[in-house]
């Protein structure tokens, strides 16, 4: 009588499992937007003074507790004078902020 309890064996979790992909867009946006603001030297508070956002909600989005949506994205990319990039994975490092231009 051996079941996969038995023996520790995980089933297979679904790569493309809607609130699993849901769960890596939020990391990968809170890791882009704590990767960009510590690139420009902000502290949360500042961040959020520029964004008009509390500092909690700042904090919520860089532990990854907030879907990424474009107006949130675009709201953020304005206040950390940055461009959005998105590629088309959905893990750490497929949504970035870059600096504009020259």
């Amino acid at each position: 009588m051996a079941g996969y309890h038995t023996r520790w064996v995980r089933p297979g979790a679904e790569a493309d499992d809607p609130e699993r992909i849901a769960i890596r867009e939020a990391l990968a946006f809170g890791k882009a937007l704590y990767d960009r603001r510590i690139a420009l030297g902000l502290t949360v508070a500042e961040l959020a003074q520029r964004a008009d956002m509390a500092e909690d909600e700042i904090e919520c989005i860089e532990e990854g507790g907030t879907a990424p949506t474009v107006a949130l994205l675009r709201h953020l990319a304005a206040a950390l004078d940055a461009d959005v990039r998105l590629t088309s994975g959905h893990d750490l490092g497929s949504l970035w902020f870059e600096a504009h231009a020259a």
